[in-house]
C-alpha cells in the first residue's frame, strides 16, 4: 500500500537529516501524525525560528543570536588560549564539561581532499588572523580523532609552529574514529586536562 503523498513527502524530508534512515523517518512521521496539532506547530515554529534567529559569530564561527557571541565577548575568558573544533556543536560539548575557560575557533569541517574540502573551504584564514592579532600562546586542537581530524591538525601545526604558538591535542580518552558529539562530559574533561604537545 502506498503512503499518502503528504506523509511520503514528510518521510523523504526526515530522511535528509543526518542519522535518520527510512524506518526512523517513517516512525517519526507517524509520531507527528498521531501528535496533537499544537505540538507539531510548535516544532515547525522552532525550526523556522532557529533559521531566522541563529547566526554564525564573525569571530569564532560558533552559533549565536548576537554577534559576537557570548563566549567571544566574555572578558573573563583566557584570551591567550584557543580551542579549535570542527563543528559549532563541539563548542557546546566542551562547554558542558566546565573544564575549559579559553576562546574557541570553529573550522566548519575538517580537511578531506577526497570530498573536495581543502583549507579554502574551512575558516583557517580567519583562524590565522585571530592568532596573529590576538596573541594566542596555546592552541588546543580538538578535532575529531579520525583521519580527517588528524590531517587538519598536521596542517595547522605546519602553519602555526613557526609562529611560536604552543599546539596541543586532546589526550587519549576519545576513541579513534569517534566523534566529539558521542563523548560524555567526563571523557571530554579528561581529554582536555591531559592534552599533549604536538
Amino acid at each position: 500500500m502506498l503512503r499518502p503523498r503528504a506523509l511520503d513527502h514528510l518521510v523523504e524530508e526526515l530522511c535528509r537529516l543526518p542519522g535518520i534512515g527510512e524506518k526512523t523517518a517513517q516512525r517519526l512521521a507517524f509520531f507527528m501524525l498521531r501528535s496533537p496539532k499544537i505540538r507539531v506547530e510548535r516544532l515547525a515554529r522552532a525550526l523556522v525560528e532557529v533559521k531566522d534567529k541563529i547566526i554564525f559569530c564573525t569571530e569564532c564561527s560558533g552559533v549565536t543570536e548576537t554577534d559576537p557571541c557570548a563566549i567571544c565577548r566574555d572578558p573573563s575568558r583566557d584570551r591567550g588560549l584557543m580551542c579549535v573544533v570542527e563543528d559549532p556543536s563541539d563548542v557546546f560539548l566542551i562547554e558542558r564539561t566546565a573544564a575549559y575557560k579559553g576562546l574557541y575557533h570553529v573550522l566548519m569541517g575538517a580537511l578531506s581532499p577526497l570530498d573536495g574540502i581543502g583549507p579554502e573551504q574551512l575558516t583557517i584564514d580567519r583562524l590565522l588572523k585571530r592568532v596573529t592579532e590576538g596573541h594566542i600562546r596555546e592552541m588546543i586542537c580538538a578535532t575529531n580523532p579520525d583521519m580527517e581530524g588528524d590531517a587538519t591538525v598536521l596542517y595547522l601545526a605546519h602553519l602555526l609552529k613557526p609562529r611560536g604558538v604552543r599546539l596541543t591535542r586532546l589526550a587519549h580518552g576519545l576513541p579513534v574514529g569517534g566523534h566529539l558529539e558521542y563523548a560524555d562530559e567526563v571523557t571530554l574533561s579528561r581529554s582536555l586536562e591531559g592534552r599533549r604537545d604536538l
